[in-house]
């Protein structure tokens, strides 16, 4: 499992094998096997291998063609739903329509995401999470027919690769590990944090191919700038107010 780790990478090109339904009744299983807060599973997967809706999912995860090459899709989605009907029905009265509550369940479903990316690479597939899932969870919810109480929080695609992938950098453990208390960075430790990703050869292929001083401005600039991260975070407390989960007692 230690090799499966180090050696995970994002697939984007998938062959047309579809995956047996025991494979994957056994990485879905891994996913349930996930820690959750308190043992309530305030998570669903959604599982969806059907074209057609695999169309309307690429459309929404701004066409990317992962999405119609892999076999299965998978969304994993904040779910409080089921736990509150459950609770209703053994008379107790649910109070989760509130932040901490969406909160709570999304912590959940990501923990099974990983579990299931994880027992995915251990049967010979790939994976890729698709980042898109925040901004269009309007449209998800749309398109997967979710009612209120259940947001979903990410998503990925599985299936066999169509063709070897390299490994993608990461920043050493001294960028990201503290011992004890949190250290905060100086500029030198910036500076020699950062040095392998600024001096790769992608690196110098991205910042001649966006115009660009440094890779820093290739993410604050054209990745992620200040305009869509406001409107896709406006966006996504919109959402969360219709699915119920803004109940903050005010």
């Amino acid at each position: 499992m230690m090799e499966t780790i180090l050696n995970h990478r994002s697939v984007r090109n998938y062959s047309d094998k579809p995956v047996p339904q025991d494979i994957l009744d056994k990485i879905l299983e891994a996913g349930t096997r996930a820690s959750t807060t308190g043992n309530m599973q305030v998570y669903s997967m959604v599982v969806t291998r059907n074209r057609h809706i695999r169309e309307k999912l690429w459309e929404a995860h701004f066409k990317q063609n992962m999405v119609l090459e892999a076999p299965v899709h998978i969304t994993f989605c904040a779910d409080f739903n089921r736990f509150n009907k459950w609770c209703r029905q053994r008379k107790a009265d649910p109070g989760y329509d509130n932040f901490l509550s969406f909160f709570t369940a999304a912590i959940d479903a990501l923990l099974v995401s990983q579990n299931v990316a994880l027992a995915a690479e251990a049967h010979g597939l790939g994976i890729c999470y698709l980042g898109t899932v925040t901004y269009m969870t309007d449209k998800i919810i749309d398109i997967l027919g979710l009612p209120a109480s259940v947001v979903p929080v990410a998503a990925m695609v599985t299936g066999y690769p169509a063709k070897e992938t390299e490994l993608t950098d990461r920043l050493p453990l001294n960028g990201v590990v503290h011992y004890e208390k949190y250290a905060d960075y100086n500029e030198n430790d910036i500076d020699t944090i950062y040095a392998g990703k600024e001096n790769s050869e992608l690196t110098a292929r991205l910042l001649e191919e966006n115009k660009k001083e440094t890779l820093a401005q290739i993410f604050t600039d054209n990745r992620y700038p200040k305009k869509d991260n406001v409107f896709f975070s406006k966006q996504l407390l919109e959402v969360l107010k219709k699915q119920g989960f803004m109940n903050n007692g005010e």
